[in-house]
């Protein structure tokens, strides 16, 4: 039997001889059929079967199937109603990709599943109708759902406290004293120098200089530097407020048996390295157009590429020139680019050329380019990797939630009745 390569395949294909069909319930204003449960409910077991799962019993598994009958017919009829469709050309390549993933070309992906038992027009629907509903939870779902920085922010910081990351923070320092239990005139003064010196910040002190002016602690002539402390290095009192930190940012007071202490992120860095292999290229584009043709566009950038080699700025004929408005006024500058960011044509260009190297005129589906590399580096990315993983972490979750929440509404506010099962 074919395992077929294809997430979500919920209906059943093969032929069921029944001597007689009959409603077994009523979505809206369609009807599932017994042989439609009979289908599915036989496609579950096998699924359960390679998975080497326990089979509910028969009346349990009938009930499940048929509820997810119904919320797969709720699913469909918005897609007819909103005009989600899957044409026959992205059907027939979803098909090949199937057959290719089984090693076979269509034909023999068909005759093999023919063979095994299986109407193959039945399959293709089955297929259609699977690629419309992952349609329709795109633009309905996951295409609405954003997550925000501060939910990066807060989601990190969160982990980092939970899990005692081994990132490590440069800090400073300012500590107002107060003895033991201090008595509310000592509380009141201590306060009233917290406030002067959080004035002082707030006017765009330095932090160094007013911790070796007003501080207590026993680094205040260093500047309050404590150093470079790992998160299980931090002083409980700090534990939680430095990881939600930027850099640069300093603390609300905090207070401790010594008195009120304001801390500063001076930096941070990651245990975890990610190293990343940028490309820092200028580029000029041309673009085509019903008034410039490809072969105008190319012997345009012919031109100018000779104009380089002839000892003009590279940078200055970009900003006369190019058609990318976006790098054009940077003098054709695309910045620090990991790999990935460009378009394939695009970046093998780029990839094959030394520091200080003008490619060749080419085209991308952007029109024509030519490229000067001007430099190379490896950079440690852990931060941006980690902020890139959070945020597919969280929009995951948020798609799961949302998903729940607009397939229960859809359920809420269907019209079902159940016939005898």
């Amino acid at each position: 039997m074919i395992k077929y390569l294809i997430a979500g395949l919920v209906l059943a294909t093969q032929v069921w001889a029944a001597p007689m069909d009959r409603i077994i319930a009523v979505v809206n204003d369609e009807v599932i059929l017994e042989s439609e449960l009979m289908d599915m409910s036989q496609t579950v077991r096998q699924q359960l079967r390679q998975r080497e799962a326990a089979i509910p019993p028969a009346d349990i598994l009938r009930k499940q199937v048929l509820e997810r009958l119904i919320i797969q017919r709720l699913q469909l009829q918005r897609a007819e109603e909103v005009g989600v469709r899957v044409g026959d050309d992205a059907l027939n390549a979803a098909l090949r990709q199937i057959a290719n993933n089984n090693n076979m070309n269509l034909r023999q992906f068909r005759d093999v599943l023919e063979e095994d038992g299986y109407d193959f027009s039945q399959f293709r629907e089955t297929i259609r109708e699977e690629m419309i509903i992952t349609r329709l939870r795109k633009s309905q779902v996951e295409d609405r759902v954003v997550v925000s920085d501060r939910e990066v922010d807060n989601f990190l910081a969160t982990q980092t406290i939970q899990s005692g990351s081994e990132e490590e923070y440069q800090l400073q320092h300012i500590l107002i004293s107060m003895p033991d239990a201090a008595s509310p005139e000592q509380v009141q003064d201590a306060q009233q120098r917290l406030e002067k010196i959080q004035s002082l910040l707030a006017e765009g002190g330095d932090f160094a200089e007013v911790a070796a002016g007003y501080s207590d602690g026993q680094n205040a002539l260093e500047g309050g530097e404590l150093g470079w402390r790992k998160q299980g290095e931090l002083p409980s009192l700090f534990a939680e407020a430095v990881p939600a930190l930027t850099v640069g940012e300093i603390s609300q007071p905090l207070r401790s048996g010594s008195g009120f202490h304001l801390v500063r992120l001076k930096d941070k860095k990651s245990a975890e390295v990610h190293l990343v292999k940028q490309t820092l290229a200028s580029h000029i584009l041309i673009k085509t157009s019903e008034v410039m043709t490809d072969e105008e566009a190319e012997k345009r950038l012919q031109q100018l590429r000779q104009r380089v080699e002839n000892g003009e700025k590279f940078a200055e004929l970009a900003r006369a020139h190019s058609e990318d408005t976006g790098s054009a006024i940077e003098g054709g500058s695309l910045g620090w680019a990991s790999p990935g960011v460009m378009v394939p044509e695009f970046q093998e260009k780029m990839d094959e050329l030394a520091i200080g190297e003008m490619s060749d005129v080419f085209q991308s589906r952007f029109g024509w380019h030519l490229i000067l590399l001007e430099d190379r580096r490896e950079q440690n990315m852990a931060d941006e990797f980690k902020r890139s993983k959070a945020r597919e972490q969280l929009r995951q979750r948020k798609i799961d939630e949302e998903m729940e929440s607009w397939l229960r509404a859809m359920r809420d506010e269907a019209y079902v009745e159940y016939r005898e099962l």
